[in-house]
């Protein structure tokens, strides 16, 4: 792991979350248009967003420093206010996860739902789960999303 990505995941672990606050900085492969998408979604959210492009075993070796479980792995991770934030999560998640501050990891819907932020409108979606990530490694459903 490179010292750039070490000081990423370090400082989204262990800073205090005051220090981040509002901040969303996104790691992603440089080519994937639906990562771009979902950042878009969150700076509309207001958010502050960054975003890292880096390559693939770069981006899995991320994931793996941060805790999360396979099964629970998508295309981009981001982290917010000392949360993980696993692919499509709509931006009002990532608010109530900042406000309601649970002991976890962080939320994830893994895989490439389509209808989630970034991968297409809400009314053609499949439905979809959002998962909070405790750090006990079990996970539970933080919201559900019907069918568009």
């Amino acid at each position: 792991m490179s010292a750039r990505r070490f000081l990423f995941a370090l400082t989204a672990a262990l800073l205090p979350a005051t220090a981040m606050a509002e901040a969303v900085h996104t790691a992603k492969s440089p080519t994937c248009g639906c990562c771009g998408a979902w950042v878009e979604h969150m700076a509309m959210a207001g958010h502050d967003v960054s975003v890292e492009d880096m390559g693939d075993d770069a981006l899995a070796e991320l994931k793996v420093s941060l805790g999360i479980p396979d099964e629970m792995v998508s295309c981009h991770t981001a982290m917010v206010d000392g949360y993980v934030v696993e692919g499509h999560v709509p931006a009002t998640d990532v608010e109530r996860l900042l406000s309601e501050r649970p002991d976890a990891i962080g939320l994830s819907v893994p895989g490439m739902v389509m209808g989630t932020p970034g991968m297409g409108p809400r009314e053609d979606g499949e439905a979809f789960d959002v998962w909070l990530m405790k750090r006990d490694w079990t996970a539970e459903v933080f919201a559900a999303y019907p069918e568009g």
